[in-house]
């Protein structure tokens, strides 16, 4: 039978919802974890026709996936949707002579110093890469005012992202980085002030779709971690354009001409400025948001293109659709979440999404990571959307087992 590969895949989000379509599509599901507790938890995975267990080494994933071929599977697709994976498994597809991709375009996305090289004069943000064996005195002489964002090269999902207010900040930063990821370079740019976009986007033979523009909000906690997210389904022309026109000389200076991928781009005084781009989806709700937007599948259609086949993006409607995250403001070890029902109920509620268990350490959000449930809300205006996912956000209640000292037992992002 023809099966389908995928190279990890969380329980919930677009990696399992891409899981789900391949299953709905009519292929042979095959998930390769390197998390032991899901073939603990097997039967939380109906979708996931097999699942074995990988130490995702490439050697092991061939091994892994030779191993598919001599039980008689047809091998018809390797993909992966989360972003530590995805160009070993395009590397693999490639092996497989099952689809090209445009790989080397992929790994330079995935590395943020080289995607200010390549940008460097057209999108990206002033930057300099402070290297281990330089002088952080000398570095620190040539920014001696102003507002740095301060990064490791790899990081994800605004892990250890720091801002820097002054020379200061940025020398406290910069050696908090050095000690805690030791030998690596680290990014610092100029603060760029201006709204935020998310754009996700597939590329067939060199020609940029883009599927959905969203705006995002940010944590009161943490200025880098996203807390809502509304689909813009009614752009002004101009605007439009113009953000597609940066878009599209973005995905070509990359010579990027198969795939998926996500950019996120600030509006700077009328001009766009490339924050990072990521060669898959985004996680989480995003595909969810879509779908409900515009009817929409979009991980089905990346599957599609993966397979050689055509996506069709063409849209069934129009909804304006917002999505709040729930953060706590306390550490401690869940007890219960309540209110679940309440929220669901609220108007315009489309999906309320609780992902902790009870007995999971929960904390304030230091990365994306820690965003610990979501509402996606309709709305007749996409302000309605907000005001309906927000106000339902609110019934959400994480009951904790406080730290010491601590005694609000009721922890929610409003």
């Amino acid at each position: 039978m023809k099966t389908i590969v995928f190279i990890g895949a969380n329980k919930s989000g677009s990696s399992r919802e891409a899981i789900k379509a391949a299953e709905r599509m009519g292929y042979l599901t095959v998930l390769l974890t390197n998390r032991s507790k899901f073939l603990l938890q097997r039967t939380e995975f109906p979708d996931v026709h097999e699942m074995m267990f990988s130490v995702f080494t490439k050697e092991h994933l061939i091994q892994c996936i030779l191993e598919l071929e001599n039980q008689g599977k047809e091998i018809a697709g390797i993909l992966s949707f989360l972003e530590s994976y995805v160009c070993l498994a395009c590397e693999l597809s490639d092996e497989w002579g099952i689809s090209s991709f445009s790989i080397e375009a992929m790994r330079k996305m995935e590395n943020k110093i080289e995607t200010h090289h390549v940008l460097k004069g057209i999108t990206s943000p002033q930057f300099e890469v402070f290297h281990p064996l330089d002088s952080l005195p000398k570095f620190l002489n040539r920014h001696k005012v102003g507002k740095w964002i301060v990064k490791p090269p790899n990081s994800t999902g605004s892990k250890d992202v720091i801002l820097a207010d002054g020379q200061k900040a940025l020398k406290q930063a910069i050696q908090h980085l050095s000690n805690k990821r030791h030998g690596q370079p680290i990014l610092v740019e100029k603060y760029l002030d201006g709204p935020q976009y998310l754009v996700e986007a597939l590329i067939n033979f060199g020609t940029v779709h883009i599927v959905a523009v969203i705006k995002q909000s940010f944590s009161e906690i943490n200025p880098f971690v996203v807390t809502g997210y509304s689909i813009q389904t009614d752009l002004e022309e101009d605007f439009y354009e113009g953000l597609y026109e940066n878009v599209t000389s973005i995905i070509r200076a990359f010579n990027f001409t198969k795939g998926a991928c996500h950019l996120e781009l600030r509006f700077v005084y009328g001009k766009w400025k490339l924050i990072e781009i990521n060669p898959r989806i985004s996680g989480g709700a995003m595909n969810a948001m879509i779908e409900k937007a515009y009817g929409i599948n979009l991980v089905e259609q990346t599957i599609r293109l993966y397979l050689g086949q055509t996506p069709e993006l063409t849209s069934q409607w129009k909804t304006n659709i917002y999505t709040h995250y729930v953060t706590v403001n306390k550490s401690g070890k869940l007890l219960k979440v309540t209110g679940r029902n309440r929220a669901a109920r609220c108007q315009g509620v489309e999906q309320v999404y609780v992902k902790p268990r009870k007995g999971t350490m929960i904390a304030p959000p230091v990365s994306m990571g820690k965003r610990y449930a979501y509402v996606i809300a309709k709305g007749d205006t996409s302000e309605q959307a907000k005001i309906n996912a927000q106000t339902a956000a609110k019934e959400l209640h994480f009951h904790l087992e406080e730290e010491k000292h601590d005694n609000n037992r009721n922890a929610f992002s409003p």
